[in-house]
């Protein structure tokens, strides 16, 4: 788990940067939040209702289908009788044009006592109606059976089989009188010259009508009352519940002004999300200044609780409602990973609560992510093998399951209303946990973190640097060894990082790979500072941290470990070669600059916790004999005058935490360095003439093995 390093004030870029992240992770998730007056529940016809009870908030009618509402107009538009006027002045203008043709001669053979009769057909066949072919094949074709002829005011109903087309009106006049006249008598008069459709179609009034008939239809076939419970969690979805269902959705989508209700909308959004990111924002400030100060963790925060709520509105607003199939368990997984249990569980609360916005059942979300994402931080407190990210997957699947059938139970389902595809998300949902550990390496990269895995990683000793130093400054990397032994015994103790504080010292002393043989640990018997003067000698023991660094960027070690190297000296002397210049120019004032390392002092526990070690690690060394008393007297000389000169000013360090790392270093170092039994030796005339048989280890029979 990273150390995050305060030790440099962030840069205006980082400190903008940190600004940008906010902004932008609020402006997404209003940018993406739906807004559309939508009904939003999904359901389907025989399966269960998946949403708590739903109960009516305000009056609304029961809709009709469209299929409903379609046959019913059908209906009407099939009984509709159209209206056609009768156009009374066509009728006497072709009988008077028949009149003045009888009496110009034109009907030859017909008698003149003939001409009554004549009229009198005609008459009868206006008054019953003539319509024109193509108005007759279109009422036949309509199915329309009865028509209303309009004379004046008054209207009157009429049969369509009783109407005449001008055949067959031709066809019953001479049909009527068939043997009254000699035959082919009327068949050359040629009659059809005086008949003429008389029937008109309304087109105006039928369309009043016929408008007026289908507003009559009621739409509605009945009404929910305000508080009338509509359907219940676990329910079966029936034909009548979807008929009220989608007359409920008709009527939220009906009552909703658009330009109005966006605004709304829009701005109580906006509040949710600001209040929820200050909520954050106000804990990292008053709770952990630490993250608040830190531009890279700020960053990460912020997207990690941001892109999840993103993800659940987008599959909001394309109607794709099964969330649980988002792995929402990695945003407290991560942070626990790189931050702290706390943080972990608020920027859960934050995803969590952001992501319910969208949602028509908020609480059991809640409480589903809010559990399961506590037992990945229970169960997950470091990441340092593939096994336990399988553990943890196991256990996030069992609690979401339980917590699922559980709250069902709650509710009062039984076992055949439960939703079986939500169990099938959260499984999914689970396994895709899986992820986390590939998408592990891209959160480090991208925001400048260290996983504990990473620090696994970096502890083997296989490694290409911790190997070079074991063959080229052998002395350095048994010292190394032994400083990160007692450094991941400290950090336990006081409740540091362990992984941490061991990576960190096996790195510290990097820089000794350049020149080996001017420091101690790698000296055979020539120190070769004997030829070199106490400022260069100092020069060159400084230059380990300086080159320690230029190797460890080479080698992209991450930023946390390169913090070891810096201050594990933190800005003290080189003490030797600073009293050992003084003693020999005691009338000049020494610059300590010339004799001090680089700096700065310890930031953090495990920084400091490596400076005691290392000192305490590399002085046992020079212990004459190692007794309680001396190893004692030797920690507690070292750490306090390390705390006098001020080197853990700057680190978060208790007095109670100084006082268990002494006794954890004293009583280390007692078992390095405890005293062994010495053997006694045989005396040589005991060991010649004692002849007696020796008992087997191993029975009778046997021969003893001889050392």
């Amino acid at each position: 788990m990273p150390t995050i390093s305060n030790w440099r004030r962030p840069s205006r870029k980082s400190i903008l940067t940190a600004m940008i992240t906010v902004v932008v992770s609020v402006v997404a998730l209003i940018y993406f939040l739906p807004r559309e007056s939508k009904f939003g529940y999904v359901y389907e016809l025989n399966k269960p209702w998946r949403y708590p009870q739903l109960i009516a908030s305000y009056d609304f009618p029961i809709y009709k289908t469209d299929a409903e509402i379609k046959r019913e107009r059908d209906s009407v538009t099939r009984g509709f009788q159209p209206y056609f006027e009768v156009d009374s002045v066509v009728a006497q203008g072709q009988i008077q044009t028949l009149r003045n043709d009888f009496y110009a001669g034109k009907f030859k053979g017909v008698p003149g006592y003939y001409l009554p009769r004549l009229v009198e057909l005609f008459q009868q066949v206006y008054r019953q109606g003539i319509i024109s072919t193509d108005e007759l094949d279109s009422l036949q074709q309509g199915g329309v059976g009865t028509l209303r002829l309009v004379k004046g005011q008054q209207s009157a109903a009429s049969a369509v089989a009783d109407l005449f087309t001008i055949r067959t009106a031709y066809d019953y006049i001479i049909q009527r009188d068939a043997g009254s006249l000699p035959d082919g008598v009327l068949q050359d008069c040629n009659l059809n010259n005086y008949l003429v459709p008389n029937l008109v179609r309304d087109t105006l009034k039928n369309r009043l009508e016929l408008e007026g008939e289908l507003a009559k239809l009621l739409t509605n076939s009945g009404m929910v009352q305000s508080g009338q419970l509509i359907i219940d969690r676990g329910q079966i979805v029936n034909a009548d519940h979807v008929k009220i269902l989608d007359s409920l959705k008709k009527e939220s989508e009906r009552r909703m002004d658009p330009s109005r209700g966006y605004w709304l909308i829009f701005v109580g959004q906006a509040i949710y999300v600001l209040f929820v990111i200050g909520m954050l924002l106000t804990y990292l400030k008053i709770f952990r200044r630490d993250y608040f100060d830190s531009p890279h963790t700020v960053m990460m925060l912020f997207s990690l609780v941001a892109v999840f709520p993103v993800l659940t509105y987008l599959m909001v607003a394309h109607h794709f409602y099964s969330v649980y199939l988002l792995p929402y368990a990695i945003v407290p997984m991560f942070v626990r990973i790189f931050m702290d249990s706390r943080t972990s569980f608020i920027a859960l609360v934050a995803s969590a609560l952001l992501s319910a916005l969208a949602l028509h059942s908020p609480f059991e979300f809640m409480l589903q992510q809010i559990l399961t994402g506590l037992t990945v931080i229970y169960t997950l407190r470091e990441l340092t093998e593939r096994s336990q990210l399988l553990r943890t997957v196991v256990a996030v699947v069992i609690v979401g399951l339980v917590v699922s059938v559980t709250y069902d139970l709650s509710q009062g389902l039984n076992t055949e209303a439960f939703d079986k595809s939500r169990t099938i998300y959260i499984i999914v949902g689970g396994l895709m946990l899986l992820l986390s550990y590939p998408l592990l390496y891209l959160v480090e990269k991208l925001f400048g973190f260290t996983s504990s895995v990473t620090l696994v990683e970096l502890s083997n000793i296989n490694n290409p640097l911790l190997r070079k130093m074991s063959k080229v400054a052998q002395g350095t990397f048994n010292h190394s060894m032994q400083v990160a032994n007692l450094a991941a015994e400290v950090a336990d103790k006081i409740g540091a990082k362990p992984q941490l504080a061991r990576t960190g010292a096996l790195y510290h002393d990097i820089g000794k790979i350049l020149n080996p043989a001017f420091f101690t640990e790698n000296q055979t018997g020539v120190n070769p500072h004997d030829s070199l003067s106490e400022e260069r000698s100092a020069q060159i023991i400084v230059s380990h941290v300086t080159e320690g660094l230029r190797l460890a960027e080479k080698a992209h070690l991450p930023s946390v470990i390169r913090d070891f190297i810096r201050t594990h000296h933190g800005a003290g002397l080189t003490k030797y070669f600073y009293i050992q210049y003084c003693n020999k120019h005691p009338e000049e004032e020494v610059d300590k600059k010339r004799f001090s390392y680089p700096g700065p002092n310890p930031q953090t526990r495990e920084q400091a916790i490596l400076m005691m070690c290392d000192a305490v690690e590399a002085a046992s060394r020079s212990l004459k004999e190692y007794t309680e008393e001396s190893i004692t007297e030797l920690v507690n000389r070292i750490i306090d005058s390390q705390f006098n000169e001020g080197c853990y000013r700057e680190c978060p360090l208790t007095f109670r935490d100084v006082a268990d790392a002494k006794r954890t270093l004293i009583d280390s170092l007692k078992t390095i360095y405890h005293t062994r039994i010495s053997y006694p030796e045989l005396k040589k005339d005991k060991a010649n003439n004692d002849d007696s048989p020796r008992p087997s280890l191993f029975g009778p029979g046997h021969r003893p093995w001889r050392f």
